[in-house]
């Protein structure tokens, strides 16, 4: 009995000659990037140098502005003497001083504010207002009344009084403003040299920065010429 080779059933091959896909190559020029940093940080030192020559700017004309201004006043502390005798032993030791800084702004407009609380059991110019008005009201009513003349004077002099104690709070708390207001620009003039010291300190760092990265770029060249660095990515 003869037997008949049974082949298995071919299987087709794969194509011998494949199709390779090239992975995508990304190239970073490192010079390049470098460059770009270098001329951010060019212009952040531009930048902070002319923020802090503003900032300066700011600083003495604030100084220079309050300055002018307080000595034009022509403004003087008590004696040391006077003001330990009204217990102000806190500022004794601007005695004598002339007014012509921020500091000394802030000072003297406490020194006011003690004599206006002595006005008036403490009462402000706008508090003194409706009392004026009533003062004046009742001498009106005493005259249209017919009331004796010394009680019509009595009243008037009680209206004169409260006036009189009203323009001392309105004299007082006008200056002790100026005054508050120099001390604001001057603390703003501060500020502003602060922030400007700041400002150069930062662009001294940043232009240090911008040296390392100059050197290091020129170090990237000669260790690569002619070649930049590739960075390959699939």
């Amino acid at each position: 009995m003869s037997t008949v080779p049974i082949t298995a059933p071919r299987t087709p091959l794969a194509s011998s000659a494949s199709t390779e896909v090239s992975p995508k190559v990304v190239a970073a020029n490192r010079r390049l990037i470098d460059g770009v940093l270098i001329g951010a940080g060019v212009l952040a030192v531009v930048v902070l140098l002319i923020a802090a020559g503003l900032l300066t700017w700011g600083n003495r004309f604030a100084a220079n502005y309050v300055g002018d201004e307080l000595s034009s006043q022509n403004i003087k502390f008590p004696s040391a003497d006077a003001l330990t005798g009204q217990g102000r032993d806190d500022l004794v030791k601007y005695a004598d001083q002339r007014l012509d800084t921020g500091k000394e702004a802030e000072a003297y407009a406490s020194f006011i504010n003690g004599h206006l609380q002595g006005i008036a059991k403490g009462a402000t110019y706008a508090d003194l207002g409706a009392v004026e008005s009533a003062a004046k009201a009742d001498v009106k009513a005493a005259v249209d009344a017919g009331q004796p003349q010394a009680k019509i004077d009595e009243l008037q002099a009680t209206a004169g009084g409260i006036t009189a104690q009203r323009d001392s709070l309105f004299k007082g708390e006008t200056l002790r403003g100026l005054l508050l207001s120099a001390f604001a620009w001057s603390t703003v003039g501060m500020i502003a040299g602060i922030a400007a010291i700041a400002a150069y300190i930062a662009a001294l760092l940043m232009a240090v920065l911008v040296v390392l990265g100059i050197v290091h770029r020129r170090r990237m060249a000669d260790s690569t010429p002619g070649a930049a660095n590739e960075v390959a990515a699939s």
